[in-house]
């Protein structure tokens, strides 16, 4: 039988691991946690990447949280379950930054990498998007989207900083329409490489 002594030092080592911080990808100076809790799901960081706008500078991190993590879009997609786009402002040459960008960003986005049939589809829930990223106004370096897809709730949450805006966006087809303004054939390629966990 296990002593009462070595019983004592066995609870305090599972105590210790216990409050150990959760490993995480150091990604441009910042932490992402390789796990996190989504709606009852736990997810994996598939992969992290910059945007850059002009003179080079980087305008926001994006991280991908799946259930499993892979290495394609096409297997991205066809995952059931919650999911997320974390976006981290960086950008630091101006104090904030309009969201109407993020506007034109989605529309072209969407444009670029659907098909017809999958515009047609989308159309009026990305007006709905697009309209409670206006609602935000401006962000600034440091804010944190994330644009969370939750099955159980029935969609797409926006939230900047914790606060939820707009309504959810019903449908797995609009966060696939989402998410192809990421890693779809014409979406930057450097980001995309970076969300898919290759070297970007």
């Amino acid at each position: 039988m296990m002593s009462s002594v070595r019983r004592r030092t066995a609870v305090l080592a599972l105590f210790a691991a216990a409050s150990l911080p959760a490993h995480a990808l150091h990604y441009e100076g910042q932490d992402f946690p390789d796990t996190l809790q989504l709606g009852g799901t736990a997810l994996q960081l598939n992969g992290v990447g910059t945007k850059v706008f002009v003179m080079r500078y980087s305008a926001y991190l994006a991280a991908l949280y799946l259930p499993h993590k892979v290495g394609t879009p096409e297997a991205i997609y066809a995952q059931a379950g919650p999911k997320r786009v974390e976006l981290r402002i960086t950008i630091p040459l101006v104090k904030n930054v309009s969201t109407q960008e993020f506007v034109k960003a989605i529309n072209k986005g969407v444009s670029r990498n659907c098909t017809d049939a999958e515009k047609a589809a989308v159309a009026e829930r990305v007006k709905q998007f697009n309209a409670a990223i206006s609602e935000i106004g401006n962000v600034k370096k440091g804010d944190l989207l994330h644009i969370d897809y939750l099955p159980d709730q029935g969609g797409t949450v926006l939230s900047v900083n914790g606060k939820v805006w707009g309504k959810t966006i019903e449908g797995q087809d609009f966060y696939i329409a989402f998410l192809k303004v990421f890693l779809g054939d014409n979406s930057d390629a450097r980001l995309r490489a970076g969300l898919l966990g290759q070297a970007s």
